[in-house]
């Protein structure tokens, strides 16, 4: 058993988005998230570990989804990832050591760098995967997020615990 990461640090574009930008006849800009990504999220709140979005993208629609998820560290419009996230280690008393980070591409890589627990997706750039410890099988878009941190949680032997926490959930709340 590895030791289980203090923070989990996720970029979106190319990670939970398959990269693409959207945009309709009037402008609107548009982004399709896959929603297994939000078991991930979950997961982590069973476990009481910190979980982070740190994007360089600054968009109403992934404030919107951070509000659904009720994420409470979001960081948007960021082009050092490796200051915010030394800023957060403070703020959570932990090292870059023991976080894991999932990214994508070029401006992933100095954090990719740093940490403990680096991964990307399957289809992130050669240049960023050989930064990585995990590589998901799965491509951006497509359930990366939830994929790594299932991952680390069979890792460490609380995937079982953290699915067994939420079907009882739902069923204490249907009794």
């Amino acid at each position: 058993m590895k030791k289980f990461p203090k923070l989990f640090i996720t970029d979106i574009d190319g990670v939970w988005t398959d990269g693409g930008m959207y945009y309709d006849q009037t402008g609107n800009e548009l982004k399709k998230f896959n929603t297994s990504d939000s078991a991930g999220v979950l997961f982590l709140k069973y476990l009481k570990t910190p979980f982070a979005i740190i994007t360089s993208e600054n968009t109403e629609i992934v404030k919107r989804r951070a509000a659904k998820l009720n994420v409470e560290h979001l960081f948007q419009g960021v082009k050092d990832k490796v200051g915010k996230a030394a800023e957060l280690c403070s703020m959570l008393n932990c090292d870059l050591k023991e976080i894991a980070f999932i990214g994508d591409d070029l401006n992933d890589i100095p954090l990719l760098l740093k940490v403990g627990y680096p991964a990307c997706p399957d289809n992130a750039p050669e240049y960023v995967k050989k930064h990585c410890k995990y590589i998901t099988s799965k491509k951006g878009g497509e359930g990366a997020f939830r994929e790594f941190v299932e991952i680390i949680l069979r890792e460490n032997d609380k995937l079982d615990f953290v699915i067994s926490s939420h079907l009882k959930k739902i069923k204490d709340g249907i009794e």
